[in-house]
């Protein structure tokens, strides 16, 4: 008994300073909205994977009282693909298709990698980094401007800026996105918000509601719906809660337009009496939804396209707000 309760504090321990080391981070405020968020480290930083673009992660948020990021996967390792909180980017691959196993590919926001095999990408594998680039990093007050700059004799070679800034006097976060090629190669993909939510901590279940502009239809690719949760016109919502475990899927949601006031979404927590509308001043490519016990993620996508010389801009804005509790 005694060796099984050393084990579990020599566990505990070991559990408690994995969290408490000091992953390089900075905090900003306007006044309304107070956020912090960790900074891209190769060798310290909070995220190390392949997946997510490595800047802008949001370690929390919080507005009147009301928080809105955290920690929803239990599992942590900073190489692990979804060990990653708040609005994070993912851009697909570019030149995975094309490449021969053992031969590069691109992952803006993380560097050039190399494909293990010939079976198709996928997001949860840890690809080799073969060229990492360099990240730049200027903080202020109330926003923090990352900067990567990949240059690579495979021909593709950028200047990805990616600013996170409160907006003076509003409860509104603003990301506002620069990528400039300046390689040989185009630079043609799509990127997504991921948007990984939790409202006062609490599970997902009735009291989370996720709002569009226009008519759903998840043309037969929903997992979890009508068992789970269901779409009502332009709502999705949950039956019951999400256990631990279990999850909601629908791989491609249809009704939107090619106009850019289309992607314009609100996730709501009726509970707490607290929302976040989410607009783009680009239209919507693709839409996708997922959601857990801790989570709740529509996931936006825009196209991105830069040939070499130019440079591609867009902004995504966050309004938190308040709202009469049901």
């Amino acid at each position: 008994m005694k060796s099984y309760c050393l084990l579990c504090l020599t566990f505990f321990c070991f559990y408690s300073a994995a969290f408490s080391q000091a992953f390089p981070q900075h905090n900003i405020t306007n006044g309304l909205v107070t956020a912090t968020l960790y900074l891209p480290d190769s060798g310290s930083g909070y995220y190390r994977g392949t997946r997510f673009d490595w800047s802008g992660v949001i370690k929390s948020l919080s507005y009147k009282g009301h928080s809105y990021f955290g920690q929803w996967n239990k599992r942590y390792d900073p190489k692990l693909h979804d060990a990653i909180m708040g609005p994070v980017e993912e851009f697909e691959p570019i030149g995975y298709d094309d490449a021969k196993a053992d031969a590069p590919f691109l992952k803006i926001g993380v560097g050039v990698l190399r494909r293990l095999n010939e079976k198709p990408y996928s997001f949860s594998t840890l690809y080799p980094v073969l060229q990492p680039g360099t990240w730049s990093v200027k903080t202020e007050a109330d926003g923090i401007r990352f900067t990567h700059v990949l240059q690579d004799a495979e021909g593709w070679s950028y200047i990805y800026t990616k600013t996170v800034r409160l907006t003076k006097g509003k409860p509104e976060l603003v990301l506002e996105h620069s990528l400039k090629n300046t390689g040989t190669r185009t630079l043609d993909t799509r990127v997504y918000d991921h948007n990984f939510f939790i409202i006062d901590s609490q599970r997902t279940g009735p009291a989370i509601r996720t709002s569009f502009p226009f008519a759903l239809n998840d043309n037969g690719t929903g997992r979890g719906l009508d068992t789970i949760g269901k779409i009502s016109d332009k709502q999705i919502s949950y039956l019951r809660n999400v256990e631990d475990r279990e999850s909601m899927y629908i791989g491609s949601l249809t009704g939107f337009s090619d106009d850019a006031k289309d992607y314009d979404i609100r996730i709501e927590n009726l509970r707490a009496g607290a929302g976040v509308r989410i607009r783009c001043d680009q239209p919507l490519k693709r839409l996708v939804f997922w959601s857990c016990a801790t989570t709740s993620c529509p996931e936006p996508y825009i196209h991105i396209k830069a040939e070499p010389g130019q440079t591609f801009k867009w902004k995504i804005a966050y309004q938190f707000y308040e709202m009469a509790r049901q």
